[in-house]
């Protein structure tokens, strides 16, 4: 069965990640599992996220243990062995997974209206809000923001182009590679490592977004 990996950090934890009494700003890391690469054609498998928490007092930035999310998908068919050997979703737990319309309505609930994270942000955007139509569900109306072209733009390594690669360059151990709550984890602490960096040029989300653009032009 799909481990909950944001289960065993929140028992290790503990109430390190209680609430703040001001009301912090929510971000969300997202991270999908799906039968291959076309958004076209393939099938979403899993998706897990997690919540950063943006203080308004001090701007700082934390990821928020205990507020994340993470859920396979019911499929009529699972994905072939090659494709298992990647993300280690096995056909059992495909077969017995939450039903899709389930699933998808809760994940809307948990985001809310918190804007979403994703490295290389187009594809997990379009595997979820392709998800939502196929099973004839309104798609999510929020923002996405990609960490790549930050990355990019505040990482301090032009060599850098794959997560692999920033992952490496920042030390960030992540747990189980192409497993998506790890890997959305990961991500996560790839975004803190970079926000000392972006935090000088702009502290809002909407300031992220047009640095993101920019840095989007820049060829990699």
């Amino acid at each position: 069965m799909f481990d909950s990996f944001f289960h065993s950090l929140r028992t290790l934890w503990g109430d390190e990640v209680a609430r703040r009494s001001t009301v912090p700003e929510r971000w969300i890391m997202v991270d999908v599992e799906t039968t291959g690469l076309n958004p076209a054609k393939d099938r979403l498998l899993a998706i897990a996220a997690i919540a950063l928490h943006r203080d308004p007092l001090t701007k700082n930035l934390r990821v928020a243990i205990g507020d994340s999310f993470e859920v396979v998908l019911r499929q009529d068919r699972p994905s072939d062995r090659n494709n298992i050997l990647i993300h280690h979703i096995g056909e059992h737990a495909q077969t017995v997974g939450e039903a899709p319309v389930v699933a998808l309505e809760k994940f809307r609930a948990w985001v809310g209206a918190s804007p979403l994270l994703a490295y290389h942000a187009a594809f997990d955007a379009e595997m979820i809000q392709r998800a939502y139509r196929s099973h004839h569900l309104s798609p999510l109306k929020v923002d996405w923001l990609d960490v790549e072209p930050l990355a990019r733009l505040f990482g301090g390594n032009s060599r850098a182009k794959a997560l692999d690669d920033w992952l490496a360059h920042f030390n960030i151990e992540c747990a189980v590679r192409h497993q998506a709550a790890s890997d959305a984890f990961a991500t996560a602490e790839l975004l803190l490592r970079l926000w000392p960096a972006i935090r000088q040029e702009t502290q809002t989300w909407r300031g992220m977004t047009r640095l993101a653009k920019a840095a989007a032009w820049i060829r990699p």
